[in-house]
């Protein structure tokens, strides 16, 4: 096999199962060992992949700034944000995440009664005009890379809120990591509304999967509902059906 499809393949292995070792790729790819530690360290430089002990694993996903990640797959993003809309009914209390496609809910929400629990800063200013909506938020510090408030304080307030439906975003959802969020301070204020909702909207464009971020906040198997732009593949979807979750098609 040529040197650069080897290490195509490699990469595309490595990405596919999240971490491999030294062992594994060897037979795998049928070399030696001594070219497959060439391989993996010529893979390692380039920043395709990282090292870890025995082995190679993918490069966690980077935190990258509310605007960068605001302009990429617009379309799609407003697509699933509509059909999460859809799931809200007047009277309801909920949850609504920090991203870039939770940000999109506003535009179908502005004409329902209902009271939102928040840390989205943008959420929060921009959902000034619309009287219908009762805005609550505990406050915190302000995390400027996805424009939110975390680490708050009284972290024993929220557990005194019991929230109907939670939409979340995610930086990555894997069947190994579950899902996934970059931001270490983000994860303990996700992690109790997960825990305190009724049910749990998981909002993530086709991109998403087999990817993942620094911090789990849930496993998998805590989300009531994905929605999506595409269905994701098999093993997917044969995990949701088996484990009583919904994948949602944005349309």
């Amino acid at each position: 096999m040529i040197k650069e499809k080897r290490l195509k393949k490699i990469q595309e292995y490595v990405n596919e199962h999240q971490s491999a070792s030294l062992d594994e790729l060897v037979t795998v790819f049928n070399v030696s060992k001594n070219t497959i530690r060439r391989d993996v360290q010529e893979l390692v430089d380039r920043g395709e992949l990282k090292k870890v002990y025995g082995g190679v694993s993918v490069v966690q996903s980077k935190l990258e700034s509310f605007q960068v990640r605001q302009v990429r797959n617009q379309d799609r993003k407003e697509l699933i944000a509509k059909k999460a809309a859809s799931y809200v009914e007047d009277g309801d209390f909920i949850f609504i995440d920090s991203g870039t496609t939770t940000i999109e809910m506003l535009e179908y929400l502005k004409d329902k009664q209902v009271t939102v629990f928040t840390n989205n800063i943008d959420f929060i200013v921009d959902s000034l005009p619309y009287e219908k909506i009762n805005v609550i938020t505990i406050g915190g510090m302000l995390e400027r890379k996805t424009k939110s408030f975390v680490n708050p304080r009284n972290m024993d307030l929220l557990k005194d809120y019991n929230i109907k439906k939670a939409f979340m975003a995610s930086t990555g959802i894997s069947l190994t990591n579950g899902v996934t969020n970059a931001s270490p301070l983000e994860s303990e204020l996700k992690k109790i509304v997960v825990n305190r909702s009724a049910e749990v909207y998981l909002l993530v464009d086709q991109d998403k999967f087999d990817k993942y971020g620094l911090m789990t906040y849930c496993g998998f198997d805590e989300i009531d509902y994905i929605v999506t732009d595409a269905l994701p593949n098999e093993t997917y979807q044969e995990y949701a059906k088996k484990n009583g979750i919904q994948l949602v098609m944005a349309d």
